[in-house]
């Protein structure tokens, strides 16, 4: 692992360097002397690292939670969950740290729902898709009814945000959600051991000694800081968390806890790029990453699905 820190370090400054200095007439030499770079550029890139770190991380670690490879934190209703929640206070004139909290607690009780859910009905892979989805629809139903219902005029133009757009940077400080997925991601490395025997079935993880219902409770926990903290700032953006840690597992597999490292690094950047070219694919037009994020995810997803099914039958 020591010897690869310094290439992830590496790849890491060059990217935000190259995102620093990219602008509406190409690439420049990005100087931190111009208020564009350090108060319209810069501020993004961060929110970009954090949500794409925080995503993939908690993508990595629900896969592992639910057993399926397909679990992502906007297709099984986490991430509207979380929406539903910044919506909910901000309907009700709160703001502030309230923020990041109420997302955090719509995201938590959109995963217990849909894991009691699945566990109810024995659904399996397919049936945490389904109840995900259903979920996920009823979230936004309540969302849209909500927007609709309001005179709040901030309320009213998160049509943006919901899109998952980080040129505002959601209704979330930088400093306030880092210190979230900080707790977050710590939480999930901490509990990477248990994950991985967790995966083995809870009958076997539990003979070795894994206290199942803690670990899926505080695993259910850890993914909900991390994806409400990003929520609140970006939005909804899907597929990151499924398509990264799966790429990263193809690339080089290991244990739970360096999976999820691994992802949230490989997430971070993956969202940087994406966010970066919809900066400049369609300018003046700034496209969301979310929207671009959506195109890519569907194929990742039947790909993914077709890989399983070819596996079974082998």
């Amino acid at each position: 692992m020591k010897g690869m820190t310094l290439p992830f370090v590496a790849l890491t400054l060059c990217t935000v360097w190259l995102a620093a200095g990219l602008g509406s007439h190409g690439w420049q030499l990005p100087s931190f002397d111009d208020p564009l770079v350090t108060e319209l550029r810069l501020p993004r890139i961060m929110a970009a690292l954090l949500v794409g770190a925080s995503l993939a991380a908690s993508g990595a670690a629900l896969q592992a939670l639910f057993r399926n490879p397909l679990a992502d934190p906007a297709l099984i209703g986490t991430s509207s969950g979380a929406a539903l929640g910044v919506v909910t206070v901000i309907a009700g004139g709160i703001t502030g740290f309230a923020v990041p909290f109420a997302a955090f607690a719509g995201g938590l009780a959109a995963t217990v729902v849909v894991l009691a859910l699945n566990r109810l009905v024995n659904g399996g892979q397919a049936g945490l898709l389904i109840i995900g989805v259903v979920v996920g629809a009823f979230c936004g139903a309540v969302i849209s009814l909500l927007m609709l219902l309001s005179d709040d005029m901030t309320l009213r133009g998160a049509m943006a945000w919901l899109a998952g757009n980080l040129s505002d940077a959601g209704f979330s400080s930088l400093g306030q959600v880092s210190l979230i997925m900080a707790a977050g991601l710590a939480l999930l490395l901490a509990l990477g051991r248990d994950l991985d025997c967790l995966m083995l079935g809870e009958e076997t993880a539990a003979s070795l000694g894994i206290k199942v219902e803690r670990t899926r409770t505080l695993t259910a926990i850890a993914a909900a800081l991390l994806t409400g903290a990003a929520v609140s700032v970006s939005g909804i953006i899907g597929f990151v968390g499924m398509m990264v840690p799966n790429a990263i597992a193809l690339w080089s597999g290991g244990c739970r806890r360096k999976l999820i490292w691994r992802s949230a690094w490989a997430g971070a950047l993956f969202l940087l790029a994406i966010d970066t070219l919809g900066r400049h694919v369609a300018y003046p037009i700034d496209l969301p990453a979310g929207v671009i994020a959506a195109f890519a995810g569907p194929p990742f997803l039947l790909w993914l699905l077709f890989r399983q099914q070819g596996g079974q039958r082998d």
